[in-house]
C-alpha cells in the first residue's frame, strides 16, 4: 500500500547561512515529522553576522514556483515568512487562493530585533489584507504594535493577542520574547479566533545569544503539527515546546562568528 507523505510548502527567503529563511524552515519541518517543499521569494547574502545584500526572485518566476508545486503537490499546511513587497504579497494571495490553500501560518516579519522595519510602509499595508487568509499569525511584539497602532506590553498583552485576532479575523500566537521573564518563565499567548478562548505558553528562558531563526523555526514547526493532524492549540504548544528544546540544545554550540542559530535536530 502506496502511503502519501504529509508535506508543508515555506513561502520565504533563503539564508545563505543556513539558520533562519528557507533553510530553518525545512529543518524544522523535517525536524517535527513532515516533508518540506519550498518557494523561494528572495536570495540573501548573509551569515551569522548579519544580512549583506539581497536579491529578490523575479515575480514571474515566483509565480512559477508557486503554480507548478501546488499544482503537483497537496500541501496540509503553509508557512508564508517574509515578504518583501507589496507586488511578491499579492502573487502569493493569488496562487494560495486559486489553489484553495489551508493551514496557513503566517510570520508577519516586519521588524528586526534591532527594532528597525525591514519591509515599506506600503508593504506592511499589503500585508495586513493577507492576514485574514491565515489561520494562524505569529508576531512578536514590535510587529504587534504595527498591527493595531499601539504599545504592547505586560499589563495588555493578552488583550493585545485578541484585539489582533479579532481585527483580522485570524487566530493570534503573540510571541513574548521582548517581554521581562517572570521567576526565569517566558510567556507566549496564543487566541483562537476558532473558539474565542485564549491559551498562555510558559516556556524557560534560556541564557543564551544563539537564537538566530527561532522565528521561522516556530512558525514552520507549528505548521508542521497542524499538517500531522493536531488541533491548533496543541499544534502551538508542540511547536513552542520544539523551539525551547531547540534553543536549549544549541546554547553551547558554536557556528561562525556571530550569533549562532538553534540547533534544528539536537533532539535526534
Amino acid at each position: 500500500m502506496k502511503i502519501t507523505y504529509k508535506s508543508v510548502l515555506t513561502i520565504a527567503g533563503s539564508d545563505s547561512g543556513g539558520g533562519a529563511g528557507i533553510q530553518a524552515d525545512i529543518k524544522s519541518i523535517s525536524a517535527c515529522g513532515a516533508y518540506a517543499a519550498s518557494v523561494i521569494t528572495a536570495t540573501t547574502a548573509q551569515n551569522t553576522q548579519g544580512v549583506y545584500d539581497i536579491h529578490a526572485i523575479p515575480i514571474a518566476h515566483l509565480e512559477k514556483q508557486l503554480e507548478v508545486v501546488l499544482d503537483d503537490i497537496h500541501f496540509d499546511a503553509v508557512k508564508i515568512g517574509m515578504l518583501h513587497s507589496c507586488e511578491v504579497i499579492k502573487a502569493v494571495a493569488s496562487k494560495l487562493t486559486k489553489h484553495g490553500v489551508k493551514n496557513i501560518v503566517l510570520d508577519p516579519v516586519m521588524v528586526a530585533t534591532s527594532g528597525d522595519k525591514l519591509i515599506t510602509d506600503n508593504a506592511i499595508d499589503c500585508l495586513k489584507n493577507l492576514l485574514t487568509q491565515a489561520r494562524l499569525i505569529t508576531p512578536n511584539i514590535s510587529e504587534a504594535e504595527l498591527l493595531i497602532g499601539h504599545s504592547v506590553n505586560s499589563n495588555n498583552f493578552e488583550d493585545s493577542a485578541k484585539e489582533i485576532g479579532r481585527k483580522y479575523d485570524t487566530s493570534v500566537l503573540l510571541k513574548g520574547g521582548h517581554l521581562e521573564a517572570k521567576e526565569g518563565m517566558m510567556l507566549d499567548v496564543l487566541f483562537n479566533i476558532e473558539t474565542e478562548r485564549t491559551h498562555k505558553i510558559h516556556n524557560l528562558k534560556i541564557d543564551t545569544n544563539n537564537t538566530h531563526g527561532t522565528g521561522c523555526s516556530l512558525s514552520s514547526s507549528i505548521a508542521t503539527f497542524l499538517c500531522l493532524g493536531f488541533g491548533l492549540e496543541i499544534a502551538v504548544e508542540k511547536g513552542c515546546e520544539y523551539v525551547n528544546q531547540a534553543i536549549n540544545k544549541g546554547k553551547n554550540m558554536v557556528l561562525g562568528k556571530g550569533n549562532s542559530p538553534i540547533n534544528h535536530f539536537g533532539l535526534k
